[in-house]
């Protein structure tokens, strides 16, 4: 008679492998925005955000002096402010290699309105002008925008949460400082936002290369205008929520404006024909 082979403890096994740990899946994480780096630089944004109180630590190069240093150390005593020396190399590091002029300011970070706080903010007016910015992508445009837009009296600044530029270092350097005049909401979702404005008796425009010349455009009331992303213009999907297409005629050989320059023109143009004598 055989001996019989021992079983194998395949049951033993299976519950064994049944109750490893399963693999996780990581999942990939998208990039935060340059925005959570918390600094400004530059004298005009610097002394703007000092004013406004939102400055934390203020460097300045180890060399630097006249009246412009000596304004923003007395802002900085002021705000009770730390102030430290440090040489270029530190502040060629803290703007990213930007033109920080020997200042550079650690800040809290911004903070956005929601759409009904802009619309509690503009409720006063008579005839509030928001603008509405459509995944723009160029910092410095959006910096350019907001500058004119302080300039020309818009009453408000809305961008998308998604694929668009936020406040960052180099858009308020660029605004130099009218990021802390014009009040700038931030939404999840462009075209409900749009919906909401009109409930709210605003009428919208948008800007294309077929429409209504802007010299004919009508800026009585609440209005709000749509500015396009720089390379694609406006998205599709807002397009059909238009109550009208403006179009800035050009006799050129290149089919567009900078988003930026098309802005201020276009911002400029609500101001002109307000003011009107």
């Amino acid at each position: 008679m055989k001996d019989k082979k021992p079983r194998r403890n395949n049951d033993r096994r299976n519950q064994q492998k049944n109750n490893r740990p399963k693999e996780r899946r990581i999942e990939p994480i998208e990039p935060t925005e340059s925005e959570e780096n918390n600094f400004v630089f530059g004298h005009h944004a610097s002394v703007e955000a000092l004013q406004a109180g939102r400055g934390n630590k203020l460097f300045m190069q180890e060399d630097a002096h006249g009246d412009k240093i000596d304004q923003l150390k007395s802002l900085a005593k002021e705000q009770a402010v730390p102030v430290k020396w440090v040489p270029k190399q530190k502040l060629d590091t803290l703007s990213d290699g930007g033109v920080h002029q020997g200042i550079v300011l650690g800040i809290t970070p911004y903070e956005y309105l929601t759409l009904d706080e802009l619309l509690g903010k503009t409720a006063a007016e008579e005839a509030p002008f928001l603008l509405i910015l459509d995944s723009l992508e160029d910092p410095h445009n959006f910096g350019s925008i907001l500058r004119t837009a302080d300039a020309s009296g818009v009453s408000g600044v809305i961008i998308p949460k998604h694929r668009s530029v936020g406040i960052t270092p180099v858009v308020t350097k660029a605004s130099t400082g009218a990021v802390e005049y014009v009040p700038i909401a931030r939404v999840t979702n462009l075209a409900q936002s749009i919906k909401q404005l009109k409930d709210a008796g605003y009428w919208i425009f948008g800007t294309d290369m077929e429409g209504t010349d802007y010299r004919q455009w009508k800026v009585t009331g609440p209005i709000a205008l749509i500015i396009g992303n720089e390379g694609k213009g406006m998205s599709a999907g807002l397009k059909k929520d238009v109550d009208e297409m403006l179009t800035i005629p050009m006799t050129g050989h290149v089919q567009s404006l900078n988003a930026g320059v098309a802005a201020g023109l276009l911002m400029y143009e609500v101001f002109r024909k307000r003011s009107e004598l």
